[in-house]
């Protein structure tokens, strides 16, 4: 029986948790050696104890080790264990790392030059934008965009990885036979079928609060950095900072106005030390990452000058800009955009650098944007 079957059957153990199943297979150098030990030789292993010796012993009498593997496969997973080469490597270093990994897509070596976007579900116009932007100026540069396929930010973040023909994967916080939210099946396909997504909850774990807070370890874990996008104070994204300082990771956020309430939690990890985001190329300057001559798919890449492509709505407001200033009430008569719609996309075009806020108001292109 495969060695996989084993571990399956350690995760489904009631209450045994991810330090307890590595404590046991690190002491029996197999899952399976573990999975057979005798209760006296199990409470030996350190960390486990009488209470644990119990409950492992009581647990395993219900499990059949090649079931667990055999629905798996019929659902058409694929199951990575700790051991496994294809384990991504960023992952293995965190302290709590997850036994198994449900897998549907593919994970590559590449993908460990990645950057999770992550925000708010309750995203506004502007954060949405935002986080597809830089998503898709990632992906061209070929770095995976990594994030939680939850409503708000997190969906934009892949469809602009997905659009620039870049690589996603999606971390779930329930087992991959469950599409959630159910809006984002056709998503999950296209992630699927240009990345992956993946789980550390096997298949029939419905969604459950308990297990967000648990699959954002996973985000951040997978990636060099973070980029907080819009945050409510308290909002789950911050939690995802939260680990990736415990891991390591580098943080980043984008400056939102202070009148947002989904701004709050990440201007305030600027004031804490987070690095604002003002364009891709920051973020890839600071991992010496260059933006290639072509992305993922072949596509051409763009200069450190040249900013993300423009959408219908910012190429009209930049036809009213130059390097004299113009403030935004003219720019609102010239281009017919409402105040709104105005406002986010500015704040668009200044953080991928294309123009400059200045006092008072007003705008200007920035020299060499566009």
């Amino acid at each position: 029986m495969e060695e996989r079957a084993f571990w399956l059957a350690l995760i489904k153990v009631p209450g045994l948790g991810t330090a307890k199943i590595h404590a046991l297979v690190n002491h029996f150098g197999r899952a399976e050696t573990a999975w057979r030990a005798a209760p006296a030789e199990v409470a030996k292993v350190k960390g486990i104890g009488p209470h644990y010796t119990e409950l492992f012993v009581s647990g395993r009498a219900g499990i059949v080790p090649e079931r667990e593997l055999e629905t798996v496969l019929r659902r058409g997973m694929r199951v990575l264990i700790f051991t496994d080469p294809e384990y991504p490597q960023l992952l293995k270093q965190i302290h709590d790392p997850p036994p198994v990994l449900f897998v549907k897509g593919s994970l590559r070596p590449e993908d460990s030059r990645a950057i999770a976007v992550v925000g708010s579900r309750n995203a506004t116009p502007f954060g949405r934008s935002a986080a597809g932007e830089l998503a898709a100026g990632l992906a061209l540069a070929g770095v995976c965009v990594v994030s939680g396929l939850a409503r708000g930010i997190d969906t934009a973040a892949h469809q602009g990885a997905l659009k620039a023909g870049g690589r996603t994967i999606a971390v779930l916080g329930n087992g991959l036979d469950t599409v959630y939210p159910p809006e984002n099946r056709t998503l999950f396909r296209k992630i699927e079928e240009a990345g992956a997504v993946i789980s550390e909850y096997p298949p029939g774990s419905r969604p459950d609060p308990r297990h967000f807070p648990a699959r954002n370890r996973i985000i951040s874990g997978l990636s060099r950095g973070v980029v907080v996008v819009e945050s409510a104070e308290g909002g789950g994204a911050l939690i995802t900072a939260d680990f990736a300082l415990e891991q390591g990771r580098d943080v980043f956020a984008v400056p939102g106005p202070a009148s947002s309430q989904y701004s709050v939690g990440t201007n305030r990890l600027i004031e804490e030390g987070a690095r604002p985001v003002r364009d891709v190329q920051g973020i890839l300057d600071e991992y010496g990452w260059p933006p290639g001559d072509a992305g993922p798919a072949g596509k051409k890449g763009r200069s450190k000058q040249s900013g993300p492509g423009l959408n219908e709505l910012q190429k009209r407001i930049v036809k009213t800009l130059s390097l004299e200033p113009r403030n935004i009430e003219s720019v609102k008569e010239l281009t017919g955009i409402g105040p709104a719609q105005l406002a986010a996309q500015l704040m668009l075009l200044e953080i991928n650098g294309v123009v400059i806020k200045l006092p008072g108001g007003q705008y200007i292109l920035k020299r060499g944007s566009v």
